[in-house]
């Protein structure tokens, strides 16, 4: 396989060749191929520096916080280095990060501690592109008379309908919940936007930047959210999640918790003892992103500007690799793809995309790539509400292709080629 230097943004170098050297699991071989991981959506691979992180964690930091010992003193100050570095992933304060077990945990409790402060008959707005761990948690205020609005999308590129979303938002709205990314079909949402209309009513804004994580630089500031979540395991970490909330939401809002918890900000909103070691892989899969970004641009002094820098490069060559993807299954009969296709539309977009190939099951051809090394995912990943409007649950919902910066133009051509191949019998 082909892993070149290749450029990135504003003539950055991305080297694929040291960038899938980090990575163990792209040794994979499946049925004599090497495994061409395009599943990315559901979860990336890791590099080695976060598979080192746990274990050293494991081996030298593993007790419970606020110890006078020192190993528990290891795990404070391991849990400090990594709100540092999510804070400098999200552009905020250490004291607006937390952890938790993944973002649909986090959305369910974060509800929970809004709905205390609604009434009957207030409004939350989510939306037909969403996750469903960005609509079930907020649906289950309707218990207690909270009304739920539902924006649609435009089925033609599966993108927000956002004059449906601006007359949703009304006086009566007290949280806007949106995706940053479609984890189906890639759309980029203009959540800064939403933000102002949200903002505009007195309402608060949640963003769910879970699938957007691995595309794309976040800046809360930016955005001016009062909430966004995200989760680890999605841009080269281990299986969690981790919450942005401003600090005086975070102050002023009650969670449920147990009484001798600590009541500080952020801790509080942390229940139990947290997956420390998982934590700790945080703080590498963070470190891993910016090693990379000092790679692109040596000029970058501080971690952040690191980031900033591997995000620009890894946006651009992921929007030449999805491209051809594109071009190519266009070429394939019988392809119908979901979502934006329009090459000049790009930044409207990420590079995970999902389609259905005539009356085939998604599985089945699924099962066909995965046999020859080629990992995809079928179904509707939790996008029910999306499969649902697109008429496709009946059907299998579709098969999706995600891919991050460790993938090459050589597993996109493979996997074009299996399709033809597929395609042909």
């Amino acid at each position: 396989m082909s892993t070149p230097v290749v450029q990135g943004a504003e003539g950055a170098a991305l080297d694929l060749r040291w960038v899938r050297e980090q990575f163990p699991a792209l040794q994979t071989q499946v049925n004599g191929s090497a495994a061409a991981f395009l599943d990315g959506p559901a979860g990336t691979q890791v590099p080695q520096q976060v598979i080192a992180a746990i274990r050293d964690y494991l081996v030298n930091s593993n007790a419970n916080t606020g110890g006078a010992f020192a190993t528990s003193r290891r795990n404070d100050a391991m849990i400090l280095e990594a709100r540092a570095a999510m804070a400098d992933f999200f552009n905020c304060d250490k004291d607006e990060v937390v952890f938790g077990q993944n973002m649909t945990t986090i959305t369910f409790a974060l509800a929970r501690a809004i709905g205390r402060e609604l009434q009957p008959g207030d409004e939350i707005v989510v939306t037909t592109l969403d996750h469903d761990g960005n609509v079930g948690p907020w649906r289950a205020l309707e218990e207690q008379g909270i009304v739920i609005r539902q924006a649609d999308i435009r089925p033609e590129d599966c993108t927000l309908d956002l004059d449906d979303l601006r007359r949703k938002i009304t006086a009566k709205t007290k949280l806007v919940a949106v995706g940053y990314a479609s984890n189906i079909v890639g759309t980029i949402n203009p959540v800064a936007q939403i933000t102002k209309w949200a903002h505009e009513v007195g309402a608060l804004m949640f963003v769910d930047a879970v699938h957007f994580g691995p595309h794309g630089s976040l800046d809360v500031l930016a955005i001016d959210c009062d909430f966004l979540v995200c989760s680890p395991y999605k841009f080269f970490g281990p299986h969690m999640g981790a919450l942005y909330g401003k600090r005086r939401h975070l102050q002023q809002l009650k969670p449920y918790k147990v009484r001798p918890s600590s009541d500080a900000v952020p801790e509080r909103w942390e229940t139990g003892t947290q997956v420390q070691e998982l934590i700790a892989g945080v703080t590498a899969a963070v470190n891993y992103i910016a090693e990379l970004g000092g790679r692109c641009d040596p000029t970058a002094k501080t971690r952040r500007q690191a980031l900033l820098a591997a995000y620009r490069a890894t946006t651009h060559y992921e929007a030449g690799l999805i491209q051809e993807l594109i071009q190519g299954l266009q070429a394939i009969p019988g392809i119908q793809i979901f979502g934006i296709t329009d090459a000049k539309r790009v930044r409207e977009r990420c590079s995970t995309l999902s389609f259905r190939l005539g009356d085939h099951h998604p599985t089945e051809i699924a099962t066909f790539l995965g046999d020859r090394g080629i990992f995809t995912w079928d179904g509707n990943f939790y996008a029910i509400n999306l499969t649902e409007r697109l008429g496709l649950e009946p059907l299998g919902g579709v098969l999706r292709v995600g891919l991050v910066h460790y993938n090459t133009a050589d597993e996109v051509r493979r996997l074009l080629a299996a399709l033809r191949e597929f395609a042909a019998q």
